[in-house]
């Protein structure tokens, strides 16, 4: 079969690789425009396109498919089926209607949990103890079609956003590739009509810090927004990213700093308390909480500020 593509980020870049690896006939690949990043805005080729590029594979590059004149190169194509992975664009179904067996989309959740744009993080967010990848057929609905194969990934204690992308992008490459493999005997099963849950997109809003919320949601939503938005506190006039911390003993007004020790800086939380262990001032990198406090001079007793409203609640 000949096998488009449709990816953008480092995710979809791993199942190209394995796609190429694994010697299907890739005519086309899509992938968003390039993108102007870094302080010196230079334009910026997405992780999927570099792949694409070495491997000599045309490239098309829409800003949007609703003009029907952007499906030319994906017609010409004449694809058997398009594998779609973290590409960022709407597939309207004139696009869905191309490939002649259809389009299979790669989905980091174990569907009908976290449809959606957001599932690596939400699901350690909500502290959920397994995630998966999900192979499915794509429909016009958000991640509404029936599913061919999914598989199952425990989700570790100290896990965060960017290592359980890590997994789950090597996961999905491995199942896309034996989803197309044993194309031909697979059996498309309807998603449960129970369970569904929705991944919305991450706003930066959310990375600040409420600490009337519990010890444990805290810690885990910073996990979940490591490496992005980073989880953020506000102390004085200092905004702080906070990268990892972990539970600990204490009760205090939320916010309260209750003790400054060089392996973290303890504070008390609606419910119990955390202590930060990786920290990050303005214009500088991560630290350990030790090295941190060398240039952050911190003392029990100070207060971080808190936000005016939860984020979930406003």
């Amino acid at each position: 079969m000949k096998i488009a593509f449709a990816g953008t980020p480092e995710f979809a870049a791993v199942t190209l690789r394995a796609l190429i690896a694994a010697g299907f006939d890739i005519p086309l690949v899509l992938t968003q425009p390039d993108r102007p990043a870094g302080r010196g805005q230079k334009l910026v080729v997405s992780p999927v396109k570099q792949v694409a590029m070495a491997a000599g594979i045309p490239v098309h590059q829409p800003e949007r498919l609703k003009d029907p004149a952007t499906h030319a190169p994906l017609v010409a194509a004449a694809p058997d089926l398009l594998v779609v992975a973290a590409y960022g664009l709407i597939l309207p179904q004139a696009v869905l209607d191309i490939p002649q067996r259809g389009c299979l989309n790669i989905h980091a959740s174990l569907l009908p949990r976290w449809r959606g744009a957001a599932p690596i993080q939400r699901c350690i967010e909500a502290g959920d103890a397994e995630t998966g990848v999900t192979i499915m057929r794509m429909e016009a609905g958000l991640d509404t079609g029936p599913m061919l194969l999914a598989h199952a990934l425990p989700i570790g204690a100290g896990e965060t956003a960017a290592s359980l992308h890590d997994k789950l992008a090597i996961l999905g490459s491995r199942l896309i590739v034996l989803a197309l493999r044993e194309f031909e005997t697979l059996r498309a099963v309807h998603q449960p009509v129970a369970g569904v849950t929705y991944a919305s997109k991450i706003d930066k809003a959310e990375a600040r810090i409420d600490w009337r919320q519990s010890a444990t949601e805290i810690e885990r939503r910073i996990r979940a927004f490591d490496p992005f938005p980073g989880a953020t506190a506000l102390l004085g006039a200092t905004t702080v990213k906070v990268w990892h911390a972990s539970l600990a003993d204490g009760t205090g007004a939320p916010g309260e700093i209750l003790a400054v020790r060089p392996d973290g800086i303890t504070v008390a939380c609606g419910t119990g308390a955390l202590s930060l262990i990786e920290l990050q001032k303005p214009g500088g990198r991560r630290l350990a909480s030790a090295d941190f406090l060398h240039g952050f001079p911190v003392s029990a007793g100070q207060h971080f500020t808190l936000p005016l409203a939860n984020f979930h609640d406003a």
